[in-house]
């Protein structure tokens, strides 16, 4: 696999004199694939996983690159649009696989990391997988990583915590995509074990329409407690404002893809979110390094992150640190094989999203949290560790 070599840039620190005496140094540039949707009803979610790559390889840039075998890399990251397509995920990952030569390619959704799933191993490059489906990571794959927690486990909270405040009857309204629709078949047999009827089930379409009246207004003629949502976090916002807009005061249970902060820009009241159950947002985590990465996220893009880009951001300094500790920028085998104990030597400040390690599989180690809208305040849920 060959390297794109730039020339001219110097590593930090080096002091003009030294430049003076021996010329430009050379200086190779990796390539860091991203395919997912930058365009469309799910835009703003593709840049925000995008947004966490380039973040961490500005500073790693900024910082003098890393050095491997003599060599001081930079790295670039490489996005292209996909649309939320599986079939144009795939067409890209092969672009930037072959004509990048990208040891990595991440992508936002469950379509796009399956269907590179299908040739990464022969093609040679690391799936970079930004999904929570449990299944990603339990095909086998010797290059997936599965970069936040499996989504299984915010189940047993999600649906206690809305039976409890407020019934047993759920209408599911989730988005039509693939990993919408894994999700919902997933959680409806839990809700169901737990004592709770499913009373309608109409998924949308959340990356096309923006007019969810009429998908709403069927689930709710089934007189609901509580509503499954959940796509991007604006179709979201929308599905749940047409709720509040037609006379639904149950619950709702937010699918982690959505984040409630992001939710609550759109539909601009907290007080319609009252009882939303969904992922901890990072903007509302207290946690030192978490606040911490927060505020210097919101001095650089005058906003806070979303929790997707913490996890894209610890996931990219943990590649840059795992060819370090493997000696090559190439071989993305060797570069998998030590992401488990890259992401463990990341300091706090690297790693925002908190993983310790990587299992067998390829799925990250880290802490579920979730939360609960209450009195217009988002308020942390207990969930149990994966």
């Amino acid at each position: 696999m060959s390297i794109v070599r730039t020339t001219g840039r110097l590593a930090a620190g080096i002091a003009f004199a030294a430049f003076a005496a021996t010329g430009a140094l050379a200086q190779e540039t990796v390539n860091i694939g991203f395919t997912g949707p930058l365009s469309g009803g799910a835009a703003l979610y593709g840049e925000y996983t995008l947004t966490g790559l380039r973040m961490a390889a500005e500073e790693i840039n900024e910082a003098g690159g890393i050095e491997v075998g003599g060599e001081t890399y930079n790295f670039e990251i490489v996005p292209l649009d996909d649309q939320y397509a599986p079939s144009n995920a795939a067409v890209n990952a092969k672009r930037l696989a072959t004509q990048y030569n990208a040891p990595i390619v991440f992508t936002p959704h469950s379509g796009g990391a399956f269907a590179l799933q299908a040739f990464n191993e022969q093609d040679g490059f690391i799936v970079g997988a930004y999904t929570s489906v449990p299944e990603i990571t339990e095909r086998g794959n010797s290059m997936t990583l599965r970069i936040p927690p499996a989504f299984d486990g915010y189940f047993d909270v999600f649906a206690r915590t809305e039976m409890e405040r407020f019934g047993p009857r759920l209408a599911m309204v989730g988005g039509d995509h693939d990993y919408a629709k894994v999700w919902a078949a997933m959680f409806k047999p839990v809700w169901e074990a737990a004592g709770g009827e499913v009373v309608a089930e109409n998924p949308m379409s959340y990356n096309k329409d923006t007019d969810f009246y009429a998908g709403v207004s069927r689930a709710l003629s089934e007189s609901p407690d509580v509503l499954f949502v959940g796509g991007a976090s604006e179709p979201t916002a929308l599905v749940m404002r047409t709720a509040r807009e037609l006379g639904f005061a149950g619950g709702f249970i937010v699918m982690d893809q959505a984040k409630l902060d992001e939710i609550d820009r759109v539909v601009g009241d907290m007080s319609l979110l009252e009882g939303a159950i969904g992922v901890m947002p990072l903007s509302a985590d207290t946690r030192a390094p978490q606040a911490a990465f927060v505020e210097r996220f919101m001095q650089a893009n005058n906003r806070a992150p979303g929790t997707e880009t913490s996890y894209m951001y610890s996931a990219m300094n943990a590649v840059a640190e795992a060819m370090v500790l493997a000696g090559t920028v190439e071989d993305s085998q060797a570069i998998f094989d030590r992401l488990s104990e890259a992401y463990a030597a990341l300091p706090a400040e690297r790693n925002p999203a908190d993983v310790h390690s990587v299992d067998e599989n390829g799925g990250t180690d880290t802490l579920i949290t979730t939360a609960l809208v209450e009195n217009g305040e988002i308020v942390p849920i207990e969930a149990p560790t994966q």
